[in-house]
């Protein structure tokens, strides 16, 4: 497909850059001594504590409440990495495959709240287009390397 002044492979690009923004700003704004502190990890205990799912507050006990040190440095590297590898283009369906997982992690955690809802929903759909849209074809190291052809 082309337009005006990009191709089809290029907007989707620019579509992949934009979500890797997102997701580095996600770690930029973290308060990284609160962070790996223990203040993510408690926050988001009081929200599963008072999820009004049963398996939400069960799963975060069994998985989360154990080892909250290495939960906070997963999730925010994690952010990390995905904000790098989307806007470098480095392994992307595998870094928009984990977008989407966490992005549904964070989904399922603050379902009661509207903002949450709908920056996630946002960042879900624009990791499945850029996976059905192959959005490494342009402007990536993946393309660069001839990976995923």
């Amino acid at each position: 497909m082309q337009t005006m002044w990009l191709s089809g492979a290029e907007w989707l690009a620019v579509l992949r850059i934009g979500l890797g923004l997102w997701w580095l700003e996600s770690w930029r704004h973290k308060d990284k001594a609160d962070w790996f502190g223990g203040g993510g990890i408690a926050w988001a205990a009081g929200v599963a504590e008072k999820h009004r799912w049963q398996l939400v507050q069960s799963g975060f006990a069994l998985v989360v409440e154990p080892r909250p040190r290495l939960m906070a440095y997963v999730v925010a590297y994690a952010e990390l990495a995905l904000g790098l590898g989307l806007i470098f283009g480095a392994l992307t369906p595998i870094a928009l495959v984990g977008g989407l997982v966490l992005n549904l992690i964070y989904l399922v955690l603050m379902i009661h709240d509207v903002a949450e809802l709908g920056q996630n929903l946002m960042m879900a759909l624009m990791s499945g287009v850029l996976l059905l849209g192959v959005g490494w074809q342009a402007w990536s190291v993946d393309e660069l390397l001839g990976l995923f052809t």
